[in-house]
């Protein structure tokens, strides 16, 4: 009597202990998609300020057509990756602030347009949604390395695999890309000609978790 007490309690134990650890892969999974979407939403918040950008700056610099058709082009081809996967929007999103950082040095050229009110407040509040999207990235990034942690850790991975949990994509920037990223916010719309103000040395590819 005492041994079926004893092995109905293990049995127990053991079903509790999957039901917690299962419904923990659901919450963080979903902490993950949330926070993702944090994400989209603040990209979403930097394509609409494009367009308001470029054509304050083609007032003044009208014939650089092809850094305006350029920021056209791959702010679309960002936008059109929104709700498909954390690889496939950093992917396009390489080449859209690859692209602002030219419309941001051929501004430079032009002291007027610098010290013109409409472009600044774009400008304020361009840097206001990199700031976010920073935020919200290493948020995210945080959070798929915690679940992807216990999705690939024993005995978890029992739990993971028997009930399909697997791993989330990271939000990341190419190598190649993350220079001309950290940059774009940087850039000096002020008028002063003094040097920007220091900053934190990661810029929009970095994470708080792993290296983007």
């Amino acid at each position: 009597m005492i041994v079926v007490i004893v092995v109905i309690a293990v049995v127990v134990l053991i079903g509790l202990g999957l039901v917690v650890s299962y419904n923990r892969f659901v919450s963080q999974r979903n902490q993950v998609r949330s926070s993702f979407a944090n994400i989209d939403t603040e990209l979403k918040r930097r394509y609409d300020l494009i367009p308001n950008l470029v054509e304050t700056v083609k007032g003044y610099a009208a014939h650089e057509r092809e850094v305006f058709e350029e920021v056209a082009r791959t702010r679309s081809a960002a936008a059109a990756t929104s709700g498909q996967s954390p690889a496939a929007q950093a992917a396009a999103e390489g080449p859209f602030v690859q692209a602002l950082g030219r419309l941001f040095a051929v501004a430079e050229n032009y002291p007027e347009l610098k010290a013109n009110q409409n472009f600044l407040e774009l400008q304020r509040e361009l840097e206001n949604t990199e700031d976010r999207i920073q935020a919200s990235r290493r948020f995210y990034n945080a959070n798929v390395q915690d679940y992807n942690r216990r999705v690939q850790s024993f005995p978890s991975v029992l739990i993971a695999r028997s009930f399909g949990f697997k791993e989330e994509e990271f939000f990341e920037i190419l190598d190649a890309q993350r220079a001309v990223v950290a940059e774009a916010p940087r850039v000096d719309f002020s008028g002063t000609g003094s040097a920007p103000p220091p900053q934190q040395p990661e810029g929009p590819a970095g994470t708080g978790a792993p290296s983007s």
